[in-house]
């Protein structure tokens, strides 16, 4: 059987280890390599000629992508849990305790349990390469470092940078890692092997090693080294994730308090509070909701089993207006030459500032440098014609959301590019099959929908129309994934699957508040949901007019049941748009919101909320508001418009911002119970509005007693396992 690692020995004892998984992409620590490791470390603990050990990746642009996830999905429970934490440990302590000098040598994403391997070693030298990344993303699955990460990071690189790394989950390059003191030295990729090996030679003979400390100064010299400040340090971290998290993630909490103990009370006590820790996480609800999304999302990213994706160089985009301009930005953020296209001068300038803006603005966060931008901007450039997309091998539509105008645009361009060229439309809410309609190659088009702002919103909808091929569709889901985007295959259906189901939220919300309900009572409970923003705020800042045209379309297509409220039709009517018009639930000053604009009911004719209105608790205004979006759910799924409920739940955290510690909204509905949203949907149907009935399809689940991951139906019985779905 192959072995995941190799090691030689030369005649100056300097040992080099490989890591190389076989028939695995990326190296991840699983039972069997904890095994291994532990076996090779015997070998050289046993070994009189060994001066140092250099330890290697045999993968191209991977060092060790950390702790398999299968892995850990899989523990049973607590004490499972603490035995792997403690297996762990106790592998990496043996890698410490090694009497000869050991040095990682890192290219590629050293990340979790592979930055915690790499801790574990005497030196670490990275490479300088885009593919060097380290982090630790345990808290992005509800859990914390556990085999020894959050007890060694402190005493690396000192206690503010050791909390940024675990609370955040953030990656950081190899520069920044040793201007922190994470690692020794970052060399050119060339270099590092041969740097490893001087390091490795050094340190055999006991002479120094050049190294960045990290030591931070006077400040981590005030705050860090003494018991004062270090309290004002960790009463800082509570706060800022108290506030961020609004109490809903265990684990930022837990991890501060773990790291705690291990400055305060000594190595061994951070130990056993990692261990402690990571028992009590691991099997928690929301663990195992965070670890369903990336199980979910990673599946997402995989290439359709059908189809194989065309090769895609040069991107043609239709439209430069903000959604053109933002797609052509991060098309050549990730290096794509794009050549944007309108219809005059002038709204071509301002599609090219809008992409220099975004571009600009990721420049002044740091995320690209003066000459990244220069370069980023030159891979970007206009036409008012179709010069230049007799080269493109892929167009993105995005003009004017209406059905005439996208077709002949479409049209048009379909004559220009070359044969082999996907078609792609941004369109947010028009049958895909529609649009297609006209053109003469319907198998080369499909739909791309991205969500504003395209540079932050991670999903996009690929959606297939009945006549998009195969490879089309592949090659419409490769290039999303290109973007860094998690790409979520729908079915050409009215407003596909985040728009439909987004709908009947954003719609029952307007009704709450024409009932009298007042917007900040009604916001702040979907607020303390766990939603990013509440729903008369989103309303704003999707745009009422946006909201009123979605709305009219879904009508169309589901004229029984989709009537918008007539409040959308009339903020539409007085001209208040939401944000971009300076005023509609909210006021908005310079596109800052500034507080719920309270001429809004006199100006509509709507009772006050003290004329009677009725008094309704928050989890009603929850439930009134995402019932039906759950109903709106089981009917789509049963129309096939995703695959599956984990693919539906997962577009919903993408693209709407879902809480991803509760899972998902079809994860969520099994938690409550299918059986009793039935029951009140029927409940409201009588006492609220016909419209509110449950569908056939939410009733077949009830009756059946099963939800939608084949869980039990009733309130309380769920457990949020990870199987089925994902």
């Amino acid at each position: 059987m192959a072995r995941a690692f190799d090691y030689v020995v030369d005649d100056r004892g300097i040992a080099l280890v490989t890591f190389d998984v076989p028939g695995k992409r990326v190296n991840v620590w699983t039972r069997e390599t904890l095994d291994e490791l532990e076996e090779v470390l015997g070998e050289l603990t046993g070994r009189g000629d060994l001066a140092a050990a250099i330890f290697r990746s045999g993968k191209p642009d991977t060092f060790i992508a950390g702790a398999d996830v299968d892995m850990l999905a899989s523990v049973d429970g607590p004490d499972a849990a603490r035995a792997l934490a403690r297996r762990g440990q106790r592998v990496f302590q043996r890698l410490a305790d090694l009497s000869a000098p050991t040095v990682a040598a890192i290219h590629g994403a050293c990340v979790g349990g592979g930055l915690e391997f790499a801790l574990a070693c005497a030196f670490r030298i990275a490479s300088e390469s885009d593919a060097t990344k380290l982090g630790f993303p345990e808290i992005q699955l509800g859990i914390l470092p556990a085999w020894g990460g959050s007890t060694r990071t402190p005493r690396v690189v000192g206690l503010r940078d050791a909390l940024t790394l675990i609370l955040t989950g953030d990656r950081v390059s190899a520069e920044k890692a040793r201007r922190m003191g994470l690692v020794d030295e970052s060399v050119p990729y060339g270099r590092l092997y041969e740097t490893a090996d001087e390091v490795a030679i050094a340190a055999a003979r006991g002479r120094a090693v050049v190294g960045d400390s990290g030591d931070g100064g006077v400040a981590r010299l005030l705050l860090e080294k003494n018991p004062i400040g270090r309290r004002i340090v960790f009463a800082q971290s509570r706060k800022r994730v108290e506030e961020r998290t609004g109490g809903h993630y265990p684990a930022p909490l837990q991890a501060i308090e773990t790291v705690e103990v291990g400055i305060e009370e000594g190595f061994a006590a951070g130990l056993e509070a990692e261990a402690e820790a990571v028992a009590e996480l691991s099997t928690s609800p929301v663990a195992r909701n965070l670890m369903g999304i990336y199980f979910a999302r990673e599946a997402a990213r995989k290439a359709p089993d059908v189809g194989e994706a065309r090769t895609v160089e040069r991107i043609g985009i239709l439209g430069a207006g903000v959604m053109g301009g933002a797609i052509a930005e991060v098309a050549a953020y990730h290096e794509y030459p794009v050549r944007m296209k309108d219809i005059d001068r002038g709204r071509l300038a301002e599609g090219l500032a809008h992409a220099a803006g975004i571009a600009n603005e990721a420049r002044r966060r740091g995320k690209l440098s003066s000459r990244e931008f220069r370069h980023l901007m030159n891979r970007v450039s206009g036409t008012i014609d179709y010069t230049g997309f007799g080269r493109v091998d892929l167009v993105v539509e995005a003009v004017v959301e209406d059905l005439e105008i996208k077709r002949r645009v479409l049209t048009e361009v379909e004559r220009e590019v070359p044969e082999g060229a996907v078609l792609a439309t941004n369109t947010s809410s028009l049958r895909v099959d529609e649009l297609s309609e006209a053109l003469e190659r319907p198998g080369d088009f499909g739909g791309l929908h991205f969500f504003n702002p395209v540079q932050r919103m991670p999903l996009v909808e690929v959606v297939r129309g009945s006549r998009t091929s195969d490879d089309a569709l592949a090659t419409l889901h490769a290039f999303a994934r290109d973007l860094g985007k998690t790409p979520v295959v729908v079915r050409d259906a009215p407003g596909f699957w985040v728009n439909r189901l987004l709908m009947p939220y954003l719609d029952e919300a307007a009704r709450l508040y024409a009932e009298g309900v007042e917007i900040e009572t009604l916001d702040g409970a979907l607020r303390d949901f766990g939603l990013p923003m509440g729903p008369l705020a989103l309303l704003d800042e999707v745009g009422l007019d946006v909201a009123a045209k979605v709305g009219r379309i879904l009508e169309k297509a589901f004229p029984e049941r989709m009537k918008p409220s007539p409040l959308l039709r009339r903020l539409e009517d007085a001209g208040r748009m939401g944000k971009k018009s300076g005023h509609g639930f909210y006021r908005y000053q310079d596109g800052e919101r500034k507080g719920p604009d309270s001429r809004l009911r006199e100006e509509l004719g709507l009772r006050s909320p003290q004329e009677e209105a009725p008094v309704y608790d928050d989890p009603y205004l929850v439930a009134r508001c995402l019932y039906p979006m759950v109903d709106e759910a089981a009917r789509a799924l049963a129309e096939d418009v995703v695959d599956s409920p984990a693919d539906g739940d997962l577009a919903l955290v993408m693209g709407i911002g879902w809480p991803p510690f509760r899972g998902g909204l079809m994860r969520w509905a099994d938690e409550v119970g299918v059986a009793k949203i039935v029951d009140r949907l029927d409940e409201w149907a009588g006492a609220v509005d016909a419209r509110l009935a449950p569908s056939d399809a939410l009733r077949e689940r009830a009756r059946l007693g099963v939800g939608f991951y084949g869980a039990p139906a009733e309130a309380g019985e769920v457990q949020p396992t990870l199987g089925e779905g994902f």
